[in-house]
């Protein structure tokens, strides 16, 4: 007999994975927290980790100034660390201060080692990977950085950026960051109306772009994208157009030959010294609305937030290779392709292709390769390999792993257990990392921790330094609401050109604490589990249930239709519905059930576009918002056609 509640999400999670792995080696047996973190040594009383994270969420500002000082460049000291105030949603770090941020990504490594490989551009054909030096992305930097100012491009000023994963789409980021514009980074695979969106709110005259992006095999037309975009922006004065392919494109007179132009400008592009809390970029995330929201990101204490997470999280050291094979245009590219990764004076990759193409041994073949050390990846891309078995992976050499991790959703104990089995071989800690955009850089993830410190499969676990989560009370039985009770130098500043819709988000639903908008639970141990958003529940009798509630009594009911597949489709996650369909659930439904799962509206980070199924649900069709960043627009006709069949013509739903 089923019930509708059988214990939390956590009890069900643990009671399938009472095994948890011991993943420390690489810290040894010896351990001494200074040698981890030297600043760790003013800090008195604090002698391993347990100690330095009470110390850095109980002497915050003792913490992150010593931190700050250390870490970064600075052109000017500041004079205060902190000045927050949720009340108000007014977050401000490192007040006083000035710096650069390309300074501290490239000309204080070009100093100490010029020739250290910068980035490994892994571009989508096998074995056609481009290396560039700190020495030469510090060129590129400012040359672009003074074409930019040459077209017209001042500080405060915001760049938008339309390129796929490149060495100059880096440059392109830290052009702005050094002559004091902010960017506005696009995915390369939204449409044209997604752009021209977030060209027209955040005002960019200049737009930067490639003329094809090559992915999977294919050839895109970005250009012929923008083209559409800027018909619509009428503050777009010129598009700057690198060359990806050898194909020509058309050139109207706002077109500007990149590279042509770039060689016209000299090695040299003077830094501009910026408030810790300037704009360094805008990145745009649709939410629960449909409504594109521009968070806004500044200058030090994103920085230092993404360096120090990047560092510890996956116990980077110089020398190693990182490969991140996200996209620039979301927050993961940014934060740890980018900025956190060559503040750190890292070899990081950017990776153009797909983890299928040519085969579904490219991952591995890379890491082989490349000779990867840290990899990084989405639990949707890991749920697809797996799927092809064992030996694609087994197929190389992974030896040169040391950590792996996953970000983009919780993963699930099956994906989680190859993950750790095969691809690192039973050797490599696994992390699993909560974060968002709105946060800047990983909150919760199993490392850093004490040396021999269990990892639990699926579980993100422990607050990063600084991060003090709380779980309050909601109607939801899923779980608590995640929010984090005090400020940290990576989270977002504002929504752009609307700070009221910021702090009626993150500050309004619990005051006193930053909403994150997830549910979470808290074991006996302190370990945080993260079971998804608290807005994907269902009102039934007055109870207001989860994803894991509504996936327990589906196992039951879906026998007898007692659940319409529609619903199951709004309230399940992505992962649920694969291990639903993986335990052969859908067997039992209506054809239109697995119709309904194969024709989902996903973007293209895999993610269901939950407020479209919502509309659909609620006979809104007309009220569907903007969908043009999903991976399959005709998607949704398919779910509205499917929901038509299952309520019958002409019968109440």
């Amino acid at each position: 007999m089923c019930s509708l509640w059988r214990g939390s999400l956590l009890t069900l999670t643990s009671s399938l994975n009472r095994r948890v792995f011991q993943c420390c080696r690489q810290f040894g047996r010896s351990y001494n927290i200074a040698s981890c973190m030297p600043e760790a040594v003013a800090f008195q009383g604090v002698s391993d980790h347990s100690g330095l994270y009470k110390f850095s969420v109980n002497e915050s500002d003792r913490f992150w100034g010593a931190v700050a000082r250390q870490r970064l460049s600075w052109i000017s000291p500041f004079h205060t660390v902190q000045n927050c105030d949720f009340s108000q949603g007014k977050i401000k770090w490192f007040e006083g201060g000035k710096l650069n941020v390309s300074v501290n990504c490239l000309d204080r490594h070009v100093h100490t080692c010029p020739e250290r490989v910068a980035l490994i551009w892994e571009r989508d054909e096998p074995g056609t990977e481009v290396k560039i030096t700190y020495r030469q992305l510090l060129e590129l930097t400012c040359r672009l950085g003074n074409l930019l100012k040459r077209q017209g491009v001042r500080r405060g000023d915001c760049v938008t950026i339309y390129m796929p994963p490149c060495p100059l789409a880096v440059a392109s980021m830290l052009a702005c960051a050094r002559i004091g514009a902010a960017h506005n980074v696009v995915f390369a695979g939204f449409s044209s109306e997604a752009l021209a969106d977030r060209i027209r709110d955040a005002q960019s005259s200049t737009v930067i772009t490639v003329n094809q992006g090559v992915r999977g095999g294919k050839v895109v037309d970005l250009k012929r994208t923008v083209d559409q975009a800027v018909q619509n922006c009428p503050s777009v004065q010129q598009v700057l157009v690198a060359m990806r392919t050898e194909n020509t494109v058309a050139m109207t007179d706002r077109d500007v030959p990149l590279e042509e132009e770039m060689m016209k400008e000299d090695v040299v592009c003077e830094p501009v010294a910026m408030d810790s809390e300037d704009v360094l970029f805008l990145l745009y995330t649709s939410g629960s609305t449909g409504k594109p929201k521009g968070l806004v990101h500044t200058q030090a204490g994103y920085l230092l937030y993404t360096s120090l997470t990047h560092r510890y999280v996956f116990n980077y050291h110089d020398g190693d290779v990182f490969g991140c094979v996200a996209d620039i245009g979301w927050i993961t590219g940014h934060s740890y392709i980018v900025y956190g990764a060559l503040c750190n004076g890292g070899t990081t990759v950017l990776f153009e292709s797909t983890p299928v193409y040519p085969n579904p041994g490219r991952y591995w073949e890379m890491v082989e390769r490349l000779e990867i050390n840290q990899f990084y990846g989405a639990p949707t891309a890991i749920r697809l390999l797996l799927k092809y078995g064992d030996e694609w992976v087994q197929n190389y050499n992974r030896s040169s792993l040391k950590t792996l991790g996953s970000v983009g959703e919780p993963i699930n104990t099956e994906a989680w257990e190859w993950y750790h089995r095969v691809v690192g071989d039973g050797r490599c800690p696994v992390v699993d990392t909560w974060w968002q955009t709105e946060t800047g850089g990983i909150c919760i993830a199993p490392r850093p921790a004490d040396p021999e410190a269990e990892i639990v499969p699926g579980m993100a676990m422990r607050p990063f330094y600084g991060i003090k989560p709380a779980l309050l009370d909601t109607e939801v039985v899923t779980g608590d609401a995640l929010c984090i009770s005090q400020a940290w130098p990576g989270m977002a500043r504002t929504i752009h050109n609307h700070h009221q819709r910021f702090t009626e988000t993150y500050f309004q639903p619990y005051p006193g604490f930053f909403f994150t908008g997830d549910g979470a639970h808290r074991s006996k141990e302190g370990y945080y589990q993260i079971v998804g958003r608290l807005d994907d529940v269902i009102n039934v009798s007055g109870h207001r249930l989860g994803t894991a509630e509504l996936e327990d009594v589906v196992v039951c009911t879906i026998k007898s239709h007692q659940i319409k597949c529609i619903y199951i489709a709004l309230r399940c996650s992505a992962q649920q519905l694969r291990e639903m369909v993986s335990r052969s659930i859908a067997k039992y439904a209506c054809p239109d059930f697995i119709q309904v799962v194969r024709c989902l509206p996903k973007t293209r980070s895999g993610k269901i576009m939950r407020r479209v199924l919502r509309k659909v649900v609620e006979r809104n069709t007309d009220e569907l918002g903007d969908l043009s960043t999903l991976d399959d627009p005709d998607s949704v006709h398919e779910v509205i056609r499917g929901h038509r069949r299952l309520r019958g013509d002409g019968k109440q739903q």
